[in-house]
């Protein structure tokens, strides 16, 4: 993946993740929510009855999982080595015969 895209697409993934935030505090549950405290306007807007809303969350999740994914399957082949490739001696599993610092005996 283009350093570029991938840029891009981290930004979109933290702005999506910001927007998902507020709009989901602002939506009104059984309890009320962070829109009554912005007064009737809010509770208008981002009420029960407010269905754009809903659909407007439901799209930015949508784009943030997407770019979850696309930027996960990015780096599925960059992935170098890891700490479970290391070989283990049977006969000396905690390497303690060999690799000493220079100037010390093994223990």
């Amino acid at each position: 993946m283009p350093p570029i895209l991938e840029t891009l697409l981290y930004i979109v993934f933290v702005l999506a993740a910001l927007i998902l935030i507020v709009v989901i505090l602002l939506q009104e549950g059984r309890g009320g929510g962070f829109g009554q405290a912005l007064g009737e306007h809010a509770q208008q807007t981002f009420g029960v009855g407010a269905q754009g809303i809903h659909k407007f969350t439901m799209g930015v999740a949508l784009v943030f999982l997407t770019v979850a994914v696309i930027l996960t399957r990015g780096h599925l082949g960059t992935v170098g080595s890891s700490v479970l490739d290391a070989t283990i001696d049977q006969a000396d599993p905690l390497n303690l015969g060999g690799n000493a610092p220079a100037g010390e005996e093994p223990k």
